[in-house]
């Protein structure tokens, strides 16, 4: 179990000093305030305002589960370019289609600056989605050719999201929040056919900072309606990992920390097969893939080899109150990512 009990959230990620504030945190971070951060080179130099800007990475991410689909949406931000996209998986027919979007320089594209509140957008009037982001509750909106959604994700009364900020490599942070599980109501619409949302779940994941230049994690992410009630899961490896980790489950809305995680697989014989687990014996699973978003970018400068997977969980969670929940074949995703940027 992760022993670094959390500290109440700051205002600003950015203190006084110029320097970001570290830890695990209860609640939200109102305000990144990267206008304040005092960025330095490699040998403790002052960055310059180009290399401030074009180093700063930010990314959200939402997911939401229904009883027929799964929908991912993403929009990335890397200053050089935009990536975004919007994918649809059939439970059913097992199929996945999806929309992409790349805007050079993130021209057309926006990104909230808080987790907090703000607004994500990508694409044009009649062909878009946005994450539009009100006292800490997201809400989607999706106008694209076959789902229409006007959705907000509630998490349960009391719940509190995963809030993490990090050193990452020699002179940068990653702040990251998350959280899983969440209620989702309102009105979503997949060709022409309206969705039923009772027992749907959903998550989102904000991260944002001074990443390392060339960076690779592993993640894996649950949103399950089970009979001990609503079980959402966060595991990472590859960034969040100086002093704290990003490793969390909520049960029926109650925060969980968890130890580093571990992901067993071969992606030059078979990538369709996980063993993950964690070093306090929490989390044993096992992930078999059934589909995957896929997307690789070789530009020199930028490279981009990106994997999500859909696939079925199946194993053994354990809360830090020793209570133990059996998985078996449920739905959620799992990614393997390379990025220089």
């Amino acid at each position: 179990m992760q022993l670094v009990q959390p500290q109440f959230a700051p205002e600003s990620l950015i203190g006084h000093d110029g320097q970001p504030v570290f830890g695990l945190f209860d609640g939200s971070v109102k305000n990144l305030n990267v206008k304040a951060f005092k960025y330095f080179n490699e040998m403790d130099k002052p960055a310059s305002f180009v290399a401030k800007y074009f180093d700063f990475k930010q990314f959200q991410f939402v997911s939401i589960v229904t009883q027929r689909y799964i929908l991912g949406l993403a929009i990335a931000d890397i200053r050089y370019a935009a990536s975004s996209f919007c994918y649809l998986y059939d439970i059913q027919a097992n199929r996945l289609v999806q929309s992409e979007w790349l805007r050079p320089f993130g021209i057309g594209c926006r990104l909230s600056a808080s987790a907090s509140k703000g607004s994500a957008k990508v694409g044009s009037k009649h062909h878009h989605f946005e994450f539009d982001i009100k006292d800490g509750q997201w809400q989607v909106n999706i106008l694209l050719t076959n789902i229409q959604a006007k959705l907000v994700l509630s998490p349960p009364t009391l719940s509190l999201p995963l809030s993490l900020s990090t050193p990452t490599g020699y002179n940068g942070w990653t702040y990251t929040q998350k959280h899983n599980a969440l209620a989702v109501s309102g009105e979503l619409t997949v060709f022409n056919e309206p969705q039923p949302l009772l027992n749907a779940l959903a998550s989102y994941d904000f991260s944002a900072g001074y990443m390392r230049a060339k960076t690779a994690w592993r993640w894996a992410s649950i949103n399950a309606l089970t009979s001990q009630g609503a079980i959402g899961l966060n595991l990472a490896a590859g960034v969040n990992e100086t002093g704290n980790t990003e490793n969390v489950m909520w049960i029926n809305g109650q925060r969980h920390f968890l130890g580093a995680a571990n992901f067993i697989f071969n992606r030059q014989i078979s990538d369709d097969f996980w063993q993950i687990s964690t070093n306090d014996g929490q989390v044993d699973l096992t992930f078999r893939a059934l589909n995957c978003r896929k997307e690789k970018l070789n530009l020199g400068f930028i490279k981009n080899n990106f994997r999500q997977y859909i696939g079925y969980y199946s194993g053994i969670l354990i809360d830090n109150d020793g209570t133990k929940y059996h998985l078996h074949n449920q739905l959620g995703l799992a990614e393997d990512h390379f990025a220089k940027w």
